[in-house]
């Protein structure tokens, strides 16, 4: 199982960061301001909004704060102005990891990461180290128990979707090119077949084994990169035996 899907599985087992309520409104609340000002406040003509839309109302955003972080995305209301940007470093065994943010100082943000990187015994490397060993992609994940394989990957196909593969958690997998993935979204939404998670992906292309005496190292890294309120999302291209995970998640 490549690297993205063992920290998504951590995530889960783990269960700390997103049961924060307050810390998933903050991120939730940029992303949308973000869609909103590079798309548009429409969320029928604007597919990123329209996705983040769904996930504020996954978690149980109440509607009024979905709509003026819209109205603050597109500038009906004074807001600071939100931007994207991926960092990039190293994690403890060689690890390379990306970090996708959304922040009003992009000054803050970086010295914060480089702090985080340093504590957690890596270091943060120029624009361009370690991307080039990621792909970026759609991805769309559902729970087996909902639907079969065989109907996933028969919509997935025909909408245009790259990839359906089942992971070992047991979830299947539809990946798409960048710029079909609210195409085939689109497409199960009719089918009225809906993923437990939509968004952007950067999947390793090579992973790189760690050992158990820098795991739990470098979990402790991905975590806290994760848990700032400025950080959307952590990629890494690590394997980890799923024994050590067990006994490392268990505690």
């Amino acid at each position: 199982m490549a690297g993205h899907n063992k920290w998504s599985k951590v995530k889960n087992i783990k269960g700390a960061i997103d049961a924060k309520r307050s810390k998933v409104f903050t991120k939730i609340t940029k992303e949308i301001m973000v869609s909103a000002r590079l798309g548009g406040g429409n969320p029928d003509t604007n597919a990123r909004l329209r996705l983040a839309i769904q996930s504020a109302r996954d978690v149980s955003m109440p509607k009024d704060n979905i709509e003026r972080a819209i109205k603050k995305g597109t500038g009906e209301l004074a807001g600071d102005t939100i931007e994207e940007v991926t960092y990039e470093g190293y994690g403890p065994g060689g690890v390379a990891i990306l970090v996708e943010t959304t922040s009003d100082n992009k000054n803050r943000t970086v010295a914060d990461l480089r702090n985080l990187f340093k504590s957690g015994g890596g270091n943060m490397g120029e624009s361009g180290s370690v991307s080039w060993m990621f792909d970026r992609v759609g991805q769309l994940v559902f729970e087996p128990q909902t639907f079969s394989e065989d109907k996933i990957m028969e919509i997935a196909l025909e909408a245009g979707a790259q990839d359906v593969n089942t992971q070992s958690d047991g979830t299947i997998e539809v990946v798409t090119a960048v710029g079909d993935l609210y195409k085939v979204k689109d497409s199960f939404d009719k089918a009225q077949m809906l993923p437990v998670n939509t968004g952007f992906a950067y999947v390793p292309k090579t992973s790189v084994p760690v050992e158990k005496e820098k795991a739990s190292e470098l979990l402790e890294l991905l975590e806290s990169l994760e848990d700032h309120d400025d950080v959307q999302k952590v990629h890494a291209n690590f394997d980890i035996d799923d024994k050590i995970l067990a006994e490392l998640t268990s505690k």
